[in-house]
């Protein structure tokens, strides 16, 4: 998939908060080894391997644009590889394995989680952070866009919120912490809203649709827009599921 670092952080800031409260759920501990999966530009992964003193950080994304960025936040223990989170292995134990809004692209969750528990310490932590809003009308109306098309919605592999609850408990999370958060953004307009899933959730029906792209563009921001009003400025609410477990 090919993600554009300019159109992804137009909204930065408002993508920050959950980050922030996701690295609020840790629990610090000296000398940790953690690896960050999904690490984009890699700022973000900077400011956790900061704000927790780590003795060794790593940063994995298979975006090489993304990845592009990331020499200006490497450090002598901080550095950046590319990968696929499918494909990630450890030959050493983390101490943390750390991901924010990045598995939404990794099918199996239950495959998944058991899989990254097995790298981690004896007291090891995992926390995540995902997107949930695919019954907003901007994810909705992308759906059936896509099927106007004809082609597949695309759908984010997401277990109910309580089902994540009991898959870290099954996997021996005793200690975990598991929401669903609704984060409130006042965009300049709705028009705003396009922009936003332009970096994010177009990318896969971008990548699909090749030229047909632009008018699959041109439909969906019509349908949307009569979907949302004229609401100035427009309240866009994102759900969002945040866990952390720790043995």
């Amino acid at each position: 998939m090919s993600w554009n670092p300019e159109q992804y952080e137009r909204f930065k800031d408002e993508r920050k908060q959950p980050f922030r409260d996701l690295v609020n759920l840790l629990e610090h501990r000296p000398h940790m080894r953690i690896v960050d999966l999904g690490c984009g530009t890699g700022e973000l992964t900077r400011e956790l391997h900061q704000h927790l003193a780590a003795k060794e950080t790593i940063g994995i994304d298979n975006s090489e644009t993304m990845l592009l960025k990331s020499d200006a936040f490497g450090a002598k223990m901080l550095r950046f590889e590319r990968g696929d989170i499918e494909a990630f292995v450890a030959d050493d134990p983390f101490d943390l394995i750390f991901s924010n809004a990045a598995l939404q692209w990794v099918p199996d969750h239950a495959v998944l989680l058991r899989r990254l528990a097995s790298f981690l310490s004896e007291r090891g932590q995992i926390a995540i952070q995902m997107p949930a809003n695919d019954d907003h009308p901007s994810h909705a109306v992308a759906a059936d866009t896509a099927r106007s098309f004809g082609i597949e919605p695309r759908r984010d592999p997401m277990l109910r919120v309580e089902e994540y609850a009991s898959l870290l408990y099954a996997i021996g999370f005793k200690r975990q912490h598991v929401r669903l958060q609704v984060y409130g953004h006042e965009l300049a307009s709705p028009a705003s809203v396009i922009d936003w899933v332009k970096g994010t959730l177009l990318t896969d029906y971008e990548r699909r649709l090749g030229d047909r792209y632009p008018r699959f563009l041109e439909q969906y921001s019509s349908r949307l827009l009569s979907r949302l009003g004229e609401k100035t400025p427009y309240f866009y609410t994102y759900k969002r599921i945040l866990m952390w477990g720790t043995f």
